[in-house]
């Protein structure tokens, strides 16, 4: 039970506080425009959503902000967060370039314009080659069309060649002869040339693969002592020879010791031919042995009818087929076909190949027919002086020397299939 007078005391202390404070609050209301005067409840409390109230700890006016301002309270009230001002959307930003992947290459297009390669030897009639001669000094036409030069040089570098050797059971002196071909052609080796080494009877039989080891050449020349069959299938193994070949970058030799006689191979004249003007960058080098048995067959016809071999019939005029046979392999691809008559002429014989391989003027062109119909087209290149006539060549004497062009007679365009 609680005293009168102190309840009495403590309502009007309460009174005039509450007056006091109602005051104040209008006052600020009419200076700052802001804050409206709310009603009391019947227990004489503020509500905090209507009026300002006080806080217990210092007896303040707790200050209501606008729910917009959001933000954290304490003891007093919420923070007021202003509210960001409205800015312009920042610039893009650059773009950036696809990060490369490893394992995936870059690709661009390109546009092939074919390009011919012609190597010409210019020689004098004794074979000797003609130095000093420049890009003016050729003239090539394709299919009879001038065409014009673009590249131009003087290659003296080492061969890349394949000796395919006729090695089988026929007479002692065509498998001596070769034998002998073949070591004068080991001899004119340089350190840095690549040379693979070959022999065919029924079939051909690779001995070495490319090297520059002087040594395996001759090693394998020594394998070839006792020979197999008695058929020579030359077509079937230069076929075989020019197909491996197709598989080798730059320019290849083929040095071919042969008798020029084919007596069982698959494969026709007429398909070999085929094989050779599809080929490119393969010069042959035919060289004939067994000249003077050959000879000697003329007027012993009963003998030279198993010269090459017993059951085989090969006449005189089966040698001279041969012999044309390699000059048109020769001429076909810009090479020279030699018939040495004695065994001391091979080692003569193949210096001057090697001189024509190492020495010998290489002219490149774009052709004017640049269609890729796979035809053959037919080439000729011409020596000409400053004047546009005939070069003309001096001897040590004074004396006009007749020279000679030996080129390739065509190629095979390539063929794109759309």
């Amino acid at each position: 039970m609680f005293n009168r007078y102190k309840d009495k005391t403590l309502q009007s202390r309460r009174a005039s506080r509450t007056g006091v404070i109602s005051s104040a609050a209008i006052c600020l209301a009419l200076l700052c425009g802001s804050l409206p005067v709310a009603a009391q409840d019947p227990q004489g409390q503020t509500p905090a959503t209507q009026a300002p109230s006080q806080t217990p700890d210092n007896g303040k006016p707790k200050q209501d902000v606008p729910a917009e301002a959001g933000g954290p309270t304490d003891s007093v009230g919420p923070y007021a967060i202003p509210k960001k001002k409205v800015e312009d959307a920042p610039p893009p930003p650059p773009p950036v370039a696809p990060k490369k992947l490893e394992d995936i290459p870059d690709y661009s297009l390109k546009v092939n314009v074919p390009l011919v390669n012609v190597d010409v030897l210019v020689t004098t009639k004794d074979g000797q080659f003609i130095p000093g001669l420049k890009s003016g000094n050729f003239r090539i036409l394709e299919d009879g069309v001038p065409q014009q030069v673009t590249h131009f040089n003087v290659s003296q570098a080492p061969i890349t060649a394949v000796l395919l050797v006729e090695f089988a059971s026929t007479s002692y002196t065509f498998m001596v002869q070769a034998l002998q071909a073949s070591y004068a052609f080991a001899n004119s080796l340089k350190k840095d040339d690549w040379v693979a080494v070959a022999y065919y009877d029924m079939q051909p039989h690779i001995l070495v693969d490319f090297t520059q080891d002087k040594k395996a050449v001759f090693g394998a020349l020594n394998q070839l002592r006792i020979p197999g069959f008695a058929e020579t299938n030359l077509f079937d193994a230069l076929y075989d020879t020019l197909d491996r070949l197709d598989r080798v970058e730059g320019k290849k030799y083929v040095i071919l010791v042969t008798t020029g006689i084919d007596t069982f191979s698959k494969l026709t004249l007429d398909k070999i031919m085929k094989k050779i003007k599809d080929t490119k960058d393969v010069t042959i080098f035919p060289i004939s042995v067994g000249f003077i048995l050959r000879e000697y067959c003329e007027t012993h016809p009963g003998y030279c009818r198993n010269a090459h071999g017993v059951g085989i019939p090969v006449g005189h005029m089966d040698y001279l087929q041969g012999d044309n046979e390699m000059r048109t392999f020769a001429a076909m691809t810009g090479g020279r076909a030699y018939f040495p008559r004695f065994d001391a002429e091979y080692a003569e014989e193949f210096a001057d190949i090697s001189n024509d391989i190492r020495n010998q003027y290489t002219i490149s062109y774009a052709p004017t027919n640049a269609k890729l119909d796979g035809t053959y087209r037919k080439l000729k290149v011409q020596v000409v002086g400053p004047d546009g006539g005939p070069l003309k060549v001096k001897d040590q004497k004074g004396k006009d020397v007749k020279i000679e062009v030996v080129a390739r007679d065509g190629y095979t365009a390539k063929h794109t299939v759309d």
